[in-house]
C-alpha cells in the first residue's frame, strides 16, 4: 500500500502531489494499492492545510477535520487488513500518513516525533510502515 501522492495523484492538500521516481523505481513489478487517507474521508482538493493539535485533526484556520481524517484511514486500514498487505510506504510528516515525524500542530514548520492517524492505525494492527525518505 502507498500513499497516492507518492505515485503523482494530484491529492495534496494544495492539489499538488509528491511524485517520486525513487519509489516509483522501487516498486517496478510489485502489486501496489494506492490510498490516500483524506480523500477516502471525504475532504476536498485543494483543502485548508491540517495539523494535529492535541491528538485532534484541525484545519489551518482551526476547524475540526478530525472526523474525516479519522474515517478515511478507518476505510484505508480496513483495505490495508482485506488485502493483507505486507507494508505501507507513506508520505512523510503528514497528519495521515507521517509515519516517524509530524508536524507539532503549530503550523509554522516545526517536526515532532509521532505518527499520522493513519499511519499509527496501521502500526496498530502489526503492519509494517515505513517513511519513504528510507526507501
Amino acid at each position: 500500500m502507498v500513499s497516492a501522492c507518492l505515485l503523482g495523484q494530484k491529492c495534496k492538500y494544495n492539489g499538488g502531489d509528491n511524485y517520486s521516481e525513487k519509489l516509483s523505481s522501487f516498486l517496478e513489478g510489485q502489486e501496489v494499492i494506492s490510498v490516500c487517507p483524506e480523500v477516502a474521508g471525504g475532504l476536498p482538493v485543494p483543502r485548508t492545510p491540517c495539523e494535529i493539535v492535541n491528538g485532534v485533526v484541525l484545519s489551518q484556520d482551526g476547524e475540526s477535520k478530525d472526523k474525516e481524517f479519522r474515517e478515511g484511514a478507518a476505510i484505508c486500514l480496513k483495505l490495508a487488513l482485506e488485502q493483507q498487505i505486507d507494508m505501507a510506504i507513506l508520505q512523510s510528516r503528514s497528519p495521515t500518513c507521517g509515519t516517524n515525524q509530524i508536524y507539532d500542530g503549530t503550523f509554522t514548520g516545526h517536526l515532532v516525533k509521532g505518527s499520522g492517524i493513519f499511519a499509527s492505525m496501521l502500526k496498530a494492527h502489526g503492519v509494517k510502515v515505513v517513511d519513504v525518505e528510507d526507501i
